[in-house]
């Protein structure tokens, strides 16, 4: 008689086997270069994670961006920019365009460095000589000296706050020739040169006279009706009263004012008469959302921190939140959301970065998934899983903030991203869309030959539910999988919230091979 552990019949059509093995070592399916470039390039931080280290992260983009056409660089470019939100991986990419295709480059270029912190990031990416050389050369400094002759005066006094380089390094590596006045005095006054005050634009004079007028001790001309319109990091030095701050936290943008809620809160600024009503509302404004680009878990950390703000300005966060996840589809059918919640997802969400390390883990954007789905599709289940399914009960009618905090304070312990379709396989479960959030370095459930369990596990459930669709998110910077990509299996990587609108598109019938791929390919190249 045969061994029928080793030959054991298995329901469901014949898993393709795994071919390559994730950062744990376990069976995985590898991604083809292109799907392996927009993994990294939206979910990349480069910096150290639990499973990837930095340079690791760079040399893989390196190698991949040199083995993709330079048409789907440009396009991943701008895909990891105005899609994903990210920094520091477009701007690498567009640093390795600058050695391919500078024509290609000059076409996107405003599209990926459209601030001055992307401004600065493409600087020293170009000049650190990671992607071929040192210098910027002559056509990528040209783009640089045209983003400094066309920068509106706010665009610049914004991309003069931070450093490595500062914008006056960048200033004095390019040459800018100013066609202007104001802006040959501005440029002067940035790298300490002589300058005619008076030719100063207003916002810039306004700065300096009202900087010498509080110093010098006087109240004429330093009052908060006196405060310039410049960035708040520039006053922050000075010695300002809780006036200066509440004029300071009414003329902040959207981003601005999210970031600094316990600053304002140890300056007075809710204590002056309006202002909580005043923060509240523009935090809230759906359109103030929409245009600021905050990540949904960007609002779960400032609600999180904001520890010492009026009540009124925590559920307004709650209100961003909402309006942040207008892109969360209501999905017809029966949903299940698996958020992993092992070990490995405590790590930061953006990776190690010293003093500046993220609060937020991997673990808290995965809860984040399910509780904006859930929100959404009120009858969706929800199984959290490390080695096995972790029992928790959501209430739907709950805001996201209190489900995904919920989520998040639960796990621990190894990954097994098959344990959820294990457990709706044995309870003989009906589906219609399951989506699994981790960081794919799934390895108790690892097999040593054949399939991954995770498409073992799959294919078994498509048995009974033929139509059935398969999203797996990944949030972590990786090169494979446990479910390999095909017409019912769809892999996104990324925690924005173009990722939600990818999985609606996907669950409607979105179901060709590569369907995130192609999201990727249809970014136009013409300047905008």
């Amino acid at each position: 008689m045969v061994n029928t552990q080793l030959f054991k019949t298995t329901p469901g059509k014949l898993a393709p086997a795994a071919d390559a093995a994730n950062q744990s070592g376990a069976r995985a399916y590898g991604y083809k270069t292109r799907h392996h470039l927009a993994q990294l390039a939206a979910t990349g931080c480069m910096t150290s994670t639990f499973h990837a280290d930095a340079q690791a992260q760079l040399e893989n983009v390196l190698t991949l961006a040199q083995d993709v056409d330079t048409a789907f660089l440009a396009k991943t470019a701008v895909y990891a920019r105005q899609a994903g939100h990210m920094k520091d991986m477009p701007a690498l990419l567009a640093a390795v365009l600058a050695q391919r295709d500078i024509a290609l480059l000059q076409s996107v270029f405003g599209r990926v460095i459209d601030n001055g912190k992307m401004l600065r990031n493409f600087v020293q990416i170009l000049r650190s000589g990671q992607t071929g050389r040192k210098s910027l050369g002559s056509r990528p400094k040209k783009l640089v000296q045209q983003w400094l002759a066309n920068a509106s005066e706010q665009r610049l006094l914004q991309a003069s706050i931070g450093a490595d380089p500062t914008l006056a390094d960048v200033v004095r590596m390019v040459h800018p020739k100013p066609a202007e006045a104001w802006r040959a005095a501005w440029f002067a006054w940035l790298i300490g040169r002589p300058y005619d005050e008076a030719a100063l634009p207003p916002a810039t004079l306004a700065y300096e006279r009202f900087k010498r007028a509080l110093l010098s001790g006087k109240t004429e001309g330093a009052t908060a009706e006196d405060l310039p319109p410049v960035p708040f990091q520039m006053l922050t030095a000075l010695p300002l009263n809780d006036a200066h701050w509440a004029r300071i936290a009414a003329q902040g943008s959207w981003q601005m004012v999210r970031q600094n809620l316990n600053a304002f809160a140890r300056h007075g600024v809710f204590e002056q008469p309006g202002m909580t009503a005043q923060l509240a509302t523009l935090l809230r404004d759906p359109e103030a959302v929409a245009s600021a680009r905050v990540m949904p878990y960007q609002l779960m950390t400032a609600f999180n921190a904001a520890s010492d703000v009026p009540a009124e300005i925590r559920d307004a966060l709650q209100d961003a939140m909402e309006a942040a996840l207008v892109n969360v589809p209501a999905i017809e059918g029966r949903v299940v959301v698996c958020p992993d919640v092992s070990g490995s997802m405590s790590s930061a969400v953006t990776g190690w970065r010293g003093s500046a390390t993220s609060a937020v883990r991997c673990i808290d954007v995965a809860a984040l998934v399910a509780a904006a789905l859930v929100r959404k599709n009120p009858r969706c289940r929800v199984m959290p899983f490390e080695q096995r399914v972790v029992p928790v009960k959501l209430n739907p009618r709950d805001s996201v903030m209190t489900n995904a905090a919920k989520l998040a304070a639960v796990g621990g312990g190894g990954t097994s991203v098959s344990a959820p379709l294990r457990q709706l396989n044995e309870e003989r479960a009906d589906v219609d869309l399951v989506v699994i959030v981790s960081d794919n370095e799934s390895w108790i459930d690892a097999r040593r030959h054949g399939a991954t369990e995770t498409m073992t596990q799959w294919e078994a459930i498509k048995v009974r539910c033929p139509t059935a669709r398969l999203v797996c998110i990944d949030i972590q910077p990786g090169a494979s999988t446990q479910a390999v990509e095909r017409k019912d299996v769809m892999n996104v990587g990324g925690f924005s919230d173009a990722v939600f609108r990818m999985v609606g598109d996907f669950a409607g019938g979105a179901t060709e091979v590569g369907h995130w791929v192609r999201e990727i390919e249809r970014m136009a190249l013409d300047p905008q």
